[in-house]
């Protein structure tokens, strides 16, 4: 390759903080092989960023997401994925979580089909948790992983049968600053990426399974192309054959919707599909549109996905994956159980079984649940409406969404509760992720970045246009907005105490949460400021 003599001559650059504790996963040939990965790829990943820019550009100047006409013999013609490893064939349940310790034990014992292993958005990405979950996955595929409470000594160890491990980088975006390259923090994607396939995927191969992965925030094919890119390459120089990594893209932008069967189509030997990651595509519909003043978004809550744009994105997924030969894997069911109250419990089951029974009837071939608790739940639906291991063969011939479809503004109301919740939940979660929590418990909820994501980027949104007004009649304003965050601060230092408040980091959180929605220039993803803040 082009450059390789001298990566061989200076062996590595990179310079690496704390390595002392991490050694077992920095060294020199798996640092060397991330190196090669930043040398070969790094530019065209920081260009796509860029081109993501471009297009917001024309976006606020009125041109509209729509297909592309250059690929539309892609969309048009004929062709499939390559098949799928027997251990990705049933997917039905996948339960997703950080990669600490107990996490991980527990989510590989719960009975899902499938853990999704998250350096990405339930991952607060401080440099323990980043190469403790290296060390923690590792032990994971050799069967050696244990973890025993301190408090109660009790002990947590894999059982005999496991879900099937997937694990999910950082996105494009994101940079890891303990690891530079010429003095500058390289992608987080690849140290994720590389560390874990550098180290494991020869034994997941020897272990009957393989180096499978979700990928975050797309938007577009190309930016696919450039994953398939760093499999092919990955793979040659570990003597791997191609094709062995098999890799599921979230469809969670509002962009990569419009480029469904491209995204499938860059990744062909290497797709596993692709998921509705619900959550996000609400935060990148909002940031994509922000600056339409027609495009306003009603109360979190109000948008289901039964509204319309909803609807469509999840239905043509469906179409897209099953004419392809793919997997079409549904979106997260977020509750959690509720502690000594079995009525709010049966609500929160009865929600769920709702959600799952849409998914499975509209064609989806699994889905994602947050807690070990719902997986027998959402496994007794997919049982009952999916007794094969998939039903990639219903092929929803009968769906036609329209590039309107797509981004089609759902009614409904702002209202007092839904802001006071955006301005709560917002500074919480932030609040968790500072203090090194990916996954924070919510209002009963299991709630990962992207719902600090939405809830600031609505508020933003509410107070710069004309239709961000409640239900009463009331304008949102940026006053408001720090009168109720006064409010709900209070409430929260009430319900957990002055100590536990104080011990935090709400001040912290409340701060970047507001220069968030003061700053008129809208920051594309809070975890890039949020990151400074972290070690």
């Amino acid at each position: 390759m082009e450059g390789e003599e001298s990566v061989n001559q200076i062996k590595t650059s990179l310079e690496i903080n704390h390595v002392n504790r991490y050694e077992e996963v920095l060294t020199p040939e798996a640092l060397l092989f991330v190196e090669k990965l930043v040398r070969r790829f790094d530019k065209r990943r920081v260009e796509l960023l860029k081109r993501r820019q471009v297009r917001q550009l024309e976006i606020d100047k009125g041109i509209m997401p729509n297909f592309l006409p250059e690929t539309e013999t892609i969309r048009k013609s004929e062709w499939e994925i390559a098949p799928l490893p027997s251990d990705l064939l049933d997917r039905r349940v996948e339960i997703t979580g950080p990669v600490d310790r107990k996490m991980i034990i527990n989510a590989l014992n719960s009975g899902a089909k499938v853990f999704m292993a998250d350096f990405e958005d339930a991952n607060s990405p401080t440099w323990d948790n980043n190469m403790n979950g290296q060390i923690n996955l590792r032990d994971a595929i050799r069967k050696n992983i244990r973890f025993v409470n301190e408090a109660t000594q009790k002990e947590y160890k894999l059982k005999d049968e496991i879900a099937t491990l997937v694990v999910r980088p950082r996105g494009l975006h994101l940079v890891e600053k303990q690891i530079t390259f010429d003095g500058i923090p390289i992608s987080g994607s690849l140290v994720d990426f590389g560390l874990y396939f550098y180290h494991n995927a020869k034994t997941l191969i020897e272990n009957g399974s393989g180096p499978y992965f979700y990928l975050p925030k797309l938007e577009s094919h190309l930016e696919a192309r450039l994953w398939n890119d760093i499999f092919v390459y990955a793979q040659r120089e570990l003597s791997i054959p191609e094709g062995t990594i098999k890799a599921t893209v979230l469809i969670e932008t509002i962009m990569a919707a419009f480029e469904m069967d491209e995204i499938l189509y860059e990744l062909k030997e290497h797709s596993a599909g692709l998921n509705c990651g619900r959550w996000d595509y609400i935060f990148s519909y909002l940031k994509r549109f922000r600056n339409h003043p027609d495009v306003i978004l009603p109360d979190r809550s109000q948008v289901t996905m039964t509204v319309p744009f909803m609807k469509a994105y999840s239905t043509l997924a469906i179409k897209t994956c099953h004419r392809r030969n793919a997997p079409a894997i549904g979106g997260m069911a977020a509750q959690i159980p509720v502690k000594n109250d079995e009525k709010a419990n049966e609500e929160a089951f009865a929600k769920v079984r709702a959600d799952k029974e849409r998914e499975a009837t509209n064609g989806h071939d699994g889905t994602w649940v947050a807690h070990p608790a719902l997986v027998p739940v959402a496994k007794e639906v997919f049982d009952k409406y999916m007794p094969t291991p998939n039903q990639i063969d219903k092929k929803r011939e009968d769906v036609n969404v329209s590039a309107e479809d797509l981004i089609e503004i759902p009614e409904g109301t702002i209202t007092e509760d839904g802001l006071r919740t955006n301005i709560s939940v917002g500074i919480q979660y932030i609040e968790y992720w500072l203090r090194g929590h990916g996954a924070a418990p919510i209002n009963n909820l299991m709630e990962d970045a992207a719902t600090a994501e939405i809830s600031r980027a609505q508020v933003w949104q509410w107070i710069r246009h004309p239709k961000g007004v409640l239900n009463t009649g009331e304008k949102v304003t940026l006053e408001l907005v720090h009168q109720l965050q006064k409010e709900e601060l209070e409430k929260i230092k009430e319900n957990l105490g002055v100590g536990v408040y104080q011990s935090g980091r709400f001040d912290e959180a409340s701060q970047l949460f507001i220069s968030l929605i003061e700053n008129d220039e809208f920051e594309e993803f809070l975890t890039v400021p949020g990151y400074e803040c972290i070690q």
